[in-house]
């Protein structure tokens, strides 16, 4: 499969995002800040508020008491590097040309000429910083080819430079720059480093607007968890391996002590009530060491246990304590939703495929809208995924497989773990479902290897 010329796929549709009037435009009210944090293959069901009993997450159970849980957010991918990429665009994979995992010698990476998310909050006055993984270009001898640093973020901190698979967890670390000296001690571990930048940050820019892009490599294999930590989860009842596995318990709770200390730190500061704090993840978890039930399968596949995630979303006087929403919504909706919040008055140059959620966040709802993904591949992945699309409108999904022109047909209400194909007993829904999903392929310009094929319409 030829990867298109990304750049080709921008500038054919300028997609004006309207100006939020709301009082914090007021020149006398601040803007407010926004703290994102993206854990990586962090499944579904791995935190407390979302019903696991064996992991232990207080701080983000807490966010979610405070703010708004969705039970249908997706990603706009099942594995990282299209997630990231739509999250900085706007955009759907497919349409950006990048729909897989990038290697460490590709040669795409988003062009300088695109208007970013970090560069929209920089044209309205913010400082922005990124802690963590970036996977959005590939590496030669220099490092990363085409850095956050050159996409809009003002201070980049621990940041991969040579690749991202089987990095270490403890320092040195093999993968980020090797001349960074630990600041925690001998044998740091690197999610708390990334915890203490990111604490650092919001410390410098307190008196001013700031956006912050706190990016884990955690809880990707090889998982690795600090000993005495792993030691505890082991000693819990129901330890595993593909359930209750100790070690990303153990990860997953340094993931959490970070939610925890920014929270405390942006109370400290007095300015917690004026940040708008969001928690997600990229895909889901890995079926190898994980379980993603209710939901079937895990990062890799199409099917929700590796496309569905959690997130949870605080924004003290706009969003209701405890609010719980089940109107589905993917990572493609920050961009727009972001550029409504702060105001901003740009135009970017790309199609924007992404609404904003902001009626959400108040309470209120949004028109049913279909769902896509596009996920081709010339070899199944490791993880089980195979070359497939899908389409979810209202509770009926559809996948389509490209290497024999299969679809199953899923009603998600009343089978979240996709355990029934009705694709033979409603074939009305998979002619209307795979009508869609066809035209989106045409209106993206979606592309599959050399040798599959979609299903005739």
């Amino acid at each position: 499969m030829k990867r298109r010329d990304f750049i080709r796929t921008i500038g054919l549709t300028s997609v004006a995002i309207t100006s939020m009037q709301c009082g914090f435009l007021n020149k006398n009210i601040r803007q407010p800040n926004i703290v994102y944090i993206l854990a990586d293959d962090l499944g579904w069901s791995e935190l407390g508020c979302y019903g696991n009993s064996f992991n232990e997450t207080p701080n983000l159970d807490k966010l979610a008491k405070q703010g708004m849980r969705f039970t249908n957010a997706y990603a706009a991918a099942p594995v990282c590097s299209p997630y990231r990429a739509s999250l900085m665009s706007g955009q759907y994979p497919a349409r950006i040309g990048v729909t897989d995992y990038l290697r460490s010698d590709t040669d795409w990476h988003l062009p300088e000429t695109m208007i970013t998310l970090p560069e929209l909050f920089q044209k309205s006055g913010y400082k922005t910083g990124m802690t963590g993984k970036w996977h959005l270009s590939g590496y030669d001898n220099d490092g990363v080819k085409s850095g956050p640093g050159m996409h809009g973020f003002d201070e980049v901190m621990i940041s991969e430079q040579t690749g991202i698979a089987s990095g270490s967890y403890f320092h040195p670390y093999d993968k980020v720059d090797k001349e960074i000296e630990p600041v925690l001690g001998k044998n740091e571990y690197l999610t708390e480093r990334l915890n203490y930048e990111a604490i650092q940050f919001i410390d410098r820019n307190k008196n001013k607007p700031f956006f912050l892009y706190k990016s884990h490599y955690s809880v990707h294999t090889r998982l690795d968890g600090i000993p005495e930590i792993v030691k505890y989860f082991e000693s819990k009842p129901g330890a595993g391996k593909k359930k209750n596995n100790p070690h990303l318990a153990a990860m997953l709770k340094i993931i959490d002590d970070g939610v925890g200390m920014i929270m405390q730190k942006l109370e400290t500061l007095g300015i917690a009530d004026n940040t708008i704090f969001i928690f997600t993840s990229d895909n889901g978890g890995e079926s190898q060491v994980t379980s993603n039930a209710p939901l079937r399968a895990g990062k890799s596949c199409t099917y929700e246990g590796g496309i569905r995630e959690p997130l949870i979303v605080r924004w003290p006087g706009v969003i209701n304590d405890g609010s719980v929403c089940d109107i589905p919504t993917m990572n493609i909706d920050f961009y727009p939703s972001f550029a409504e919040i702060i105001g901003s008055s740009e135009k970017p140059s790309h199609h924007i495929d992404g609404i904003s959620i902001v009626p959400l966040l108040k309470g209120g709802q949004l028109m049913e809208r279909p769902f896509y993904w596009h996920y081709p591949l010339n070899k199944p992945h490791f993880l089980g995924g195979v070359s497939s699309g899908a389409v979810r409108l209202g509770n009926w999904k559809l996948i389509e497989y490209f290497e024999n022109q299969s679809m199953e047909l899923y009603n998600l209400a009343d089978d979240i773990g996709e355990s029934t194909n009705l694709a033979d007993k409603y074939p009305e829904k998979v002619i209307k479902l795979h009508k869609l999903l066809s035209e989106w392929r045409e209106d993206v310009s979606a592309i599959i290897p050399d040798g599959q094929a979609y299903a005739k319409p």
